[in-house]
């Protein structure tokens, strides 16, 4: 078996997929973009096809369980899309039930992978049904993205005629965020420039946890409070000042469990070793 991430495919629902023809032919094209996920799948089916075993993929970036309620935006045409950090926020949510002695899907859990994007979800029972789209679309700046911005503001800037289409979005995702504002995507850069005393790095900082803090209170909202644990993962978990002001901010609403950087290979190896060992069905894309 050869297991890859997946990319950016049609949405669907959490759990380990075969690398199908169509599924294969959704990478190849971006189905919902480019992205560098995309290869994930295409290399684990060239590597499969030249060994002659199975190739898979885990929990791609769109996964998809959102409730209806959750889709709903105020504008028709622009619905709330999943699109998040579901390798990571599912695979530290499945340690976190391991280690208590608990199912997956008997736990209320609010999950927080902060790294280059950061995505913010509420995991009801082993299904994520409210998410912050990590890529372009809403919840708190990021190192890289912009997340929600004025709406008002943003028509303005892109008829404005000072920008292409191109030059917007690229605002919005890869040069946002503390990009924009102090011209790097580095957490521990930020913290260097607090230490020497540049005051507008503290301010953004703090104005990143307070951002970040508000989604995981929407999200303790959307659970209707019943929130057993509050998950923290990524690269900026390793950021003390960072996890000590969500506590903060959060901690009166659940527990925090913190689990620095990325389980990302040893969920690939898990959600292998599930289907293998029979403890999951390959879903069928």
């Amino acid at each position: 078996m050869v297991v890859g991430r997946g990319g950016m495919l049609k949405p669907i629902p959490g759990g380990t997929y075969a690398v199908s023809d169509d599924l294969l032919h959704d990478l190849e094209i971006g189905k919902q973009g480019q992205h560098a996920s995309n290869l994930g799948g295409i290399l684990a089916r060239e590597i499969g096809d030249s060994i002659g075993v199975p190739s898979y993929i885990v929990d791609p970036v769109v996964v998809d369980e959102l409730e209806d309620i959750s889709r709903v935006s105020g504008v028709p045409e622009l619905p709330r899309t999943s699109v998040f950090h579901a390798l990571n926020q599912k695979a530290v949510a499945k340690r976190y039930a391991k280690e208590i002695g608990k199912p997956y899907n008997s736990l209320n859990l609010v999950v927080v992978h902060m790294g280059g994007g950061v995505s913010v979800g509420a995991h009801k029972e082993g299904r994520v049904i409210d998410i912050f789209n990590a890529l372009d679309g809403d919840g708190a700046f990021s190192p890289e993205r912009a997340g929600a911005v004025p709406s008002g503001a943003l028509i303005k800037m892109c008829f404005s005629g000072k920008y292409t289409e191109a030059e917007v979005y690229k605002k919005i995702c890869g040069n946002g965020g503390f990009n924009a504002y102090l011209g790097t995507n580095d957490m521990r850069d930020v913290d260097r420039m607090v230490e020497e005393g540049n005051k507008d790095a503290a301010l953004y900082r703090d104005a990143f946890i307070r951002q970040v803090a508000k989604d995981i209170g929407s999200q303790a909202c959307v659970l209707e409070g019943k929130v057993e644990q509050i998950i923290v993962t990524g690269g900026i978990a390793y950021d003390k000042y960072v996890v000590d002001g969500l506590k903060k901010a959060c901690e009166w609403i659940a527990p925090f469990t913190v689990y620095p950087g990325e389980d990302e290979l040893l969920a690939l190896v898990q959600g292998g070793l599930r289907v293998i060992n029979g403890e999951e069905q390959a879903m069928v894309y």
